[in-house]
């Protein structure tokens, strides 16, 4: 037979397929754009900005909605309510971790954010255990990450007040809090291996809110046909998990059962004491890279913004410096129970994280079994996408939500004021970094734009996987 016809052939029983698998599901989901074949909705996405097109759907179809991503049905949660009636009152039920191709292409289905299933649970319970009960050593969690600012302080001084992009200085802090947890050891600023992981580390989180690699996910054959930046992610995370094997193997030579040092360590012992098939040497390097992840680029990225945002708004600022002047003054270091007596601060840091949006759809979840959700059907391992811009920028909860306004956390008093809206992408330990960076380099230095302030420019410049600042400088002037 004629190759074209047996082509044109193997392309229309393709299309029947495409046609027949979406259309058999559909009268059961949740309604929604009307997908074509084989692409799903794909041409009605805005791939720069997968959000916004996500909220516009949600305002012709409701807050509970189906978008096919390829061939694939995503019921996607808009709004408080309905994340809140998934997440919280139906935790269990969306407690499955959904897929990222690129993302499973670096785990292979192991460590702690893009395991499933029983993988999952033994892997974030080992997890979050060993990193609550950081009592490992003389120091606590809060005293590691005391150290830290200490030391950033003193890396900014070395800017003699002249210009410097702040992205690498910025990265390396939280990084290295994340390396004393996990390697009982933090790395000079200037120390070259470090600086290439950051490289690495910076290089992918930006690569990952990439349209190419939004398509890519969509699509995952064109990972394995086509060549494009994937290639570069997929090489980058190759880098960090030998760096990270590396470590272990110099553990692995001086492990004290007796005395575990850190991360890694309690993992070799759990390796030794279990028989558990989930800790292995290839899960415990796809966890640590996870924690990685997780605890620097968010962390760094936040930071970054942060400082984008005080230049923007320099009566901020002040007001913050004022605070900690009060509070804190010159002479000592601030610490997390300084917290509770600045309001002003801690309403600037919420809603920072509320109005940079860090995950706008936050990471995917699946439905571990078949349900029912508001009188649709939601088969098992379908993905769900909960929109966290939907939540944070909430216009009954934060009037003018796209106006950054501390206020949004601050009563008509000036205490600080809790808000059930508040569901940022960060664990307690970023939130505790984020205090404590913040409030030391306020504390010790006036930041100095190279602009005027109303010709900076804070529109994130990829707003895909993670919302990333466009770059600039800045002065660091001692105080």
């Amino acid at each position: 037979m004629d190759p074209v016809v047996v082509l044109v052939l193997g392309l229309c029983c393709l299309l029947l397929l495409s046609l027949w698998k979406q259309n058999s599901g559909r009268g059961k989901l949740p309604p929604g754009p009307t997908p074509f074949p084989i692409i799903g909705n794909i041409l009605q996405i805005d791939v720069k900005d997968i959000s916004r097109s996500l909220t516009k759907f949600s305002e012709r179809y409701g807050p509970v909605f189906t978008v096919y991503l390829g061939m694939k049905p995503t019921v996607v949660l808009h709004g408080y309510e309905a994340v809140k009636e998934a997440l919280v009152d139906l935790g269990e039920e969306f407690a499955g971790r959904g897929s990222v191709p690129i993302l499973d292409k670096v785990n292979k289905g192991l460590g702690i954010i893009f395991s499933n299933a029983k993988r999952w649970k033994e892997m974030r319970r080992f997890s979050l255990m060993t990193l609550r009960n950081f009592g490992i050593g003389k120091r606590s969690i809060e005293d590691r990450v005391q150290e830290e600012p200490r030391c950033l302080v003193e890396e900014l001084r070395k800017t003699n007040a002249s210009p410097c992009d702040p992205t690498f200085i910025l990265g390396c802090a939280p990084c290295n809090v994340i390396c004393s947890i996990i390697f009982h050891n933090r790395f000079d600023y200037k120390d070259e291996d470090f600086l290439k992981l950051m490289e690495k580390l910076n290089k992918n989180a930006r690569l990952l809110s990439s349209p190419w690699l939004q398509v890519c996910n969509n699509f995952p054959a064109l990972m394995d046909y086509f060549p494009g930046i994937h290639t570069t992610f997929l090489k980058n995370s190759d880098y960090t998990k030998n760096f990270i094997m590396e470590k272990v193997k110099e553990h692995q030579k001086s492990l004290d059962v007796n005395s575990p040092r850190d991360f890694i360590d309690c993992f070799l012992i759990k390796m030794e004491q279990e028989t558990h098939l989930e800790f292995t040497l290839e899960s415990l390097v796809i966890a640590v890279s996870d924690l990685f992840g997780a605890g620097t680029e968010t962390t760094s990225t936040t930071l970054r913004y942060s400082l984008l945002l005080l230049l923007k708004h320099p009566e901020v600022t002040a007001k913050v410096q004022e605070e900690i002047e009060r509070v804190i003054g010159r002479h000592r270091s601030p610490c997390m129970q300084d917290r509770s007596c600045m309001p002003y601060m801690d309403a600037v840091v919420h809603e920072i994280q509320r109005y940079i949006d860090l995950l706008p759809y936050n990471l995917p979840h699946a439905v571990t079994r078949d349900i029912k959700f508001r009188n649709y059907f939601i088969p098992k391992s379908t993905n769900i996408i909960t929109s966290l811009t939907s939540v944070l920028h909430d216009e009954k909860e934060f009037p003018n939500p796209k106006v950054f306004d501390p206020g949004h956390f601050l009563d008509e008093s000036g205490n600080f004021k809790k808000s059930d809206y508040f569901v940022p992408f960060s664990a307690a330990l970023a939130r505790m970094e984020l205090f404590l960076f913040l409030t030391s380099i306020l504390q010790n230095f006036k930041l100095q734009s190279l602009v005027e302030p109303k010709d900076l420019d804070i529109t994130a410049v990829v707003n895909g996987f993670v919302s990333v600042p466009p770059s600039f400088q800045l002065c660091f002037i001692p105080v």
